[in-house]
């Protein structure tokens, strides 16, 4: 976004609570790498110029390469500056215009970005609260690695990217795994020899916008893709787990005196998730059958069904199982406690149009699922919707040519 707005020539300022790329620093485990191969990196004026482009980026690499954008592009970032309240700015004119509260100082403004993300609170149900106490618990954004872990088994809940990525990780240090997995997305890493990513993107998927989506709300909170940026480009799934020894369980339902309750859908959600996944590689295939494809592509082919034993249980008592800790990879909702304007809907997010929010005219929202195209939440996504973003935050403020407020501010 700052870089489109320096392009615009509006005056700026990016604020940011921590160091530059603050969530990757301090917010992921050791070992994770960026889900998505490093060519697709592609941010306005900038993109990956390496040696690997069908590599994926460490933690610290991501964090390098987000340093070296802000640097080449000169983005005006503010760091260690905590924005404690968003307001209007209560001069007493037509009620636009903000004021932005910060520990470092107050700043007005014509226009903001909200650009915190979706993933700053993690999302444990209420069922945790019926634990005992000798249960250990920690969240997939507290877990760095193995060795913090408490000794015995352990049940990771949730099935999506984190999850199926932290239970590999802890099985194969030797601790006896148990996943609990509900609504998942199975899709390969890479299918007739090219990424999943690069069938995405050369097939338009990923370019498909929000307004063409007839149930948008659920297509916002479907699950991650079960992918993980293995350098060996192995397919993590539920078969790639139990494979190795990985216990398979329905979604927790609760507990009660010890023992862990599991739904009785987990054949069903497994048998949905194959289907889904045979959809796209159906969609990719029609895709290649009308365009000329590289040489290297391969013949279609399908994966086996998910393996799912006849009857799960659904009971474990977590003392006799030998389950010490629980990791929830139950996903995260945004942070809006600083928020101090009336554009909350019900569930706490933020109300908007493909990121316009109509209540409060000037105000913007970047970086949540599907905001205005599939590729939203990705690196290669955000400078899409920056463009489009950026071209209605212009229009708003040339029709709004008596304001004197400056700067914009682009609050990440």
């Amino acid at each position: 976004m700052s870089w489109w707005l320096t392009k615009h020539s509006i005056d700026h300022v990016v604020l940011e609570r921590g160091e530059l790329a603050n969530s990757w620093r301090t917010e992921r485990w050791d070992s994770l790498r960026l889900l998505t191969p490093n060519w697709q990196s592609r941010l306005p004026g900038f993109g990956y110029d390496g040696s690997d482009p069908d590599g994926f980026r460490t933690m610290r690499e991501t964090i390098d390469f987000l340093e070296r954008y802000a640097e080449v592009i000169s983005a005006p970032v503010r760091t260690h500056t905590k924005v404690t309240s968003l307001r209007h700015d209560g001069d007493g004119g037509d009620g636009y215009g903000y004021e932005v509260v910060t520990d470092k100082g107050t700043w007005q403004c014509d226009a903001v970005v909200v650009a915190t993300g979706a993933c700053n609170i993690a999302r444990v149900p209420k069922v945790a609260d019926k634990l005992p106490p000798s249960i250990k618990t920690l969240t997939s954004m507290q877990y760095r690695n193995p060795d913090q872990l408490e000794d015995g088994g352990v049940l990771v809940v949730g099935a999506s990217a984190s999850g199926t990525q932290i239970a590999d990780e802890i099985h194969r240090s030797g601790r006896a795994v148990t996943l609990a997995s509900g609504e998942h997305v199975r899709v390969p890493r890479t299918y007739r020899g090219k990424d999943i990513q690069w069938w995405m993107d050369a097939a338009g998927v990923l370019d498909e916008p929000y307004s063409e989506i007839d149930d948008i709300v659920r297509a916002r909170n479907v699950p991650s893709l079960q992918l993980a940026g293995y350098a060996d480009r192995r397919m993590i799934d539920l078969n790639s787990l139990t494979d190795i020894g990985v216990k398979l369980v329905g979604r927790v339902a609760g507990f009660n005196e010890g023992k862990a309750q599991f739904s009785g859908s987990l054949r069903n959600v497994c048998a949905l998730a194959d289907l889904k996944m045979n959809r796209l590689l159906n969609t990719f295939d029609e895709w290649a059958n009308e365009n000329a494809l590289p040489d290297d592509v391969k013949p279609p082919h399908r994966f086996e069904p998910t393996a799912v034993e006849e009857s799960p249980p659904l009971l474990i008592d977590l003392d006799r199982a030998g389950i010490k800790t629980i990791l929830w990879a139950t996903g995260f909702r945004p942070d809006y406690s600083w928020l101090d304007l009336p554009v909350l809907d019900r569930k706490g997010y933020i109300r908007h149009d493909g990121g316009v929010v109509d209540d409060a005219p000037g105000m913007y929202l970047m970086g949540m699922q599907f905001l205005r195209r599939r590729k939203s939440t990705l690196i290669d996504g955000v400078g899409d919707d920056a463009r489009d973003l950026s071209g209605h935050l212009v229009s708003y403020l040339e029709a709004d040519k008596s304001s004197s407020r400056t700067p914009t501010e682009a609050a990440g």
